[in-house]
């Protein structure tokens, strides 16, 4: 996790709202880094999960990441959860919870649907503290 909320922090430097993700192979190898680049792409699905998920995926030579972990500051919201289960993520660490934008344990709970195909195990408060006072601080700076 503590390389995800250096993603975060990189995040918030270039302006982006801080969220960090990694992807860790089961060997504990980093295999992907990535932090929120919606503003600098200007595309709305460059979030941290999502970036990750796809330099993995690259990396990897599939669309399958079943025996790697997603670690993320921030709960995942519906769009990344989707893509979470469509990679078949292993197992899930978040950090803060979203109330307002989640979809993993608030908000639609994307990997409850008996539509979803595979729901990762979900760990959640990893360095929660930590990861809320980035998001916090971000978003008081901006008001």
């Amino acid at each position: 996790m503590m390389s995800a909320l250096a993603e975060a922090r990189s995040a918030a430097s270039r302006g982006e709202v801080p969220v960090g993700a990694v992807i860790v192979a089961a060997d504990g190898t980093i295999l992907a880094r990535a932090g929120n680049r919606t503003r600098e792409l200007n595309d709305p699905t460059a979030h941290a999960e999502l970036l990750a998920i796809r330099a993995a995926c690259g990396l990897r030579g599939s669309e399958r990441l079943q025996t790697c972990d997603l670690y993320v500051t921030l709960e995942p919201c519906p769009m990344c959860a989707g893509a979470i289960a469509a990679a078949r993520i292993r197992r899930l660490y978040y950090g803060a919870s979203d109330p307002k934008s989640g979809g993993v344990e608030t908000g639609p709970r994307v990997f409850s649907h008996a539509n979803c195909h595979h729901a990762p195990e979900v760990y959640a408060g990893i360095a929660e503290q930590e990861a809320a006072l980035l998001l916090r601080s971000f978003f008081a700076a901006k008001r």
